[in-house]
């Protein structure tokens, strides 16, 4: 078995090891609990996702009957997913991208963000991905922020004439993906693991950080210059060069279908944007707007498009991640981890760099396990503990949790990253390329810029 692991591709040799070594922790048990089973589980499907050997959707189903055969937690945890407002807020963006494809409106709009960005392929990823990145500012959650961004993306990427699977496509689906998400972690309630961290905070420390505040911290670095590093890198990683005479493509007047879907996702993006004021939750409007969609009378998405269009293994693969963090959560492994993992850190008072380091390194691997939005319900409440080993305050020990869970290393770590690839029809493959490119730049480069900004403003 050695010596042909060995002579297998990469990917399927590092799968094969995940297995092997989850098998081998599983039988072990060494763990009290089901913590050794849960992190059996945890290699083995990390593992799995990671190389993307299997497809997403069948991994997720043997997850879910795995975690259930070896009793890793009730199945209330295990198919959680399942009732999570983000599960059903996917579902109707879903429809919505139906809508937008069958009627014809992704193209439109595609078309008139074409004449904005140019021509040239330089300006096509600039745009796609400052566009994300202003959304943050508009709408509290990344993830439907990927389904109102990424039909748009799509039909824009047709305009150019970007054929599904060629470089530019995936450039296109990239920027629209990652511009929505990755750089808004700096944006304070534009993203779940931001909420968590806020509302951990004040529950446990009584501190709430201002908006202001947490802006000034976290979006020069995390924010402009991420953005400013991830647009050159997709250009230069998926190079390709848009056809003028498809950019050029006339539409004609537009139709009464579109029209109407247009009204729709305005008054939904409204209601996305203020939900302070009502609160909604976001996946609710999402799921009234996919409802009435599908009402016969209006007609925009029919039963035959919902049938065979509607991507049910997105959804299941979701499912399966946020099963995975909920099971880490509750058997206590995540904790443990932490524990372990910050028992081995060099935190010292007076150690202000060395300190800055490790709690970026703590979040970063928290959040491998438990997904983003984990890492803060894990961290916080150690907060204190972290604060008096390091010197620093509970405050800046509290912000550093963003260091890392603003810094994805594998795509499924991030539930709206995985949804936004499925809706623009590409492959995880290139996502995870980009996500190690960017945690390497953004560990050996902007983090070291990023504690000198600390510096700077007194944080520490």
């Amino acid at each position: 078995m050695s010596l042909s692991l060995f002579r297998m591709p990469l990917p399927r040799a590092l799968a094969w090891a995940a297995l092997i070594i989850g098998a081998a922790i599983v039988v072990i048990d060494p763990l009290p609990g089901t913590e050794g089973r849960v992190l059996g589980l945890a290699v083995a499907f990390i593992g799995l996702w990671a190389t993307a050997v299997i497809p997403e959707p069948m991994t997720a189903v043997f997850f879910f009957t795995t975690a259930m055969l070896l009793k890793a937690a009730p199945a209330g945890t295990v198919f959680g997913g399942f009732s999570s407002a983000a599960l059903w807020l996917i579902f109707g963006g879903l429809i919505m991208g139906i809508a937008f494809r069958s009627t014809g409106l992704g193209e439109r709009l595609g078309a008139r963000l074409s004449h904005a960005f140019g021509s040239s392929y330089w300006g096509v990823i600039s745009g796609v991905t400052l566009v994300g990145l202003a959304l943050g500012f508009l709408m509290p959650s990344s993830m439907g922020r990927a389904i109102m961004l990424m039909p748009i993306a799509v039909g824009l990427a047709e305009r150019y004439g970007f054929a599904p699977g060629t470089n530019g496509r995936i450039g296109v689906v990239l920027a629209a993906a990652f511009g929505c998400h990755v750089p808004t972690f700096s944006i304070l309630p534009a993203n779940l693991p931001n909420l968590v961290l806020v509302g951990a905070a004040e529950t446990l420390w009584h501190y709430t950080p201002h908006y202001g505040e947490y802006f000034l911290l976290h979006f020069p670095i995390l924010g402009f210059l991420k953005t400013a590093i991830m647009i050159p890198l997709i250009v230069w990683l998926w190079p390709d060069t848009p056809q003028p005479e498809a950019a050029t493509r006339p539409l004609g007047p537009m139709k009464r279908q579109e029209g109407q879907l247009a009204l729709l996702l305005a008054c939904a993006l409204v209601l996305w944007a203020t939900d302070f004021l009502h609160h909604v939750s976001p996946a609710w409007i999402s799921m009234a707007a996919g409802a009435l969609l599908l009402l016969p009378g209006i007609g925009l998405v029919d039963r035959k498009a919902f049938n065979e269009q509607i991507n049910y293994g997105s959804m299941f693969y979701v499912a399966a991640i946020m099963g995975l963090g909920a099971i880490v959560d509750q058997s206590g492994l995540g904790a443990r981890l932490a524990h372990a993992v910050l028992d081995v850190l060099p935190l010292s008072p007076g150690h202000a760099a060395t300190n800055f380091a490790s709690l970026s390194v703590l979040s970063t691997l928290v959040s491998l396990l438990t997904t983003l939005p984990g890492a803060p319900a894990v961290l916080t409440p150690m907060a204190g503990q972290m604060a008096e080993a390091s010197g620093m305050s509970v405050e800046a020990v509290l912000m550093s949790q963003v260091l890392g869970f603003s810094n994805p290393i594998m795509p499924y770590q991030s539930a709206p990253m995985v949804v936004a690839m499925q809706l623009g029809g590409e492959r995880l493959g290139p996502a995870q390329t980009l996500c190690l490119w960017l945690a390497g730049i953004t560990i050996l480069v902007l983090l070291p810029l990023d504690f000198l900004w600390w510096r700077l403003l007194g944080w520490i």
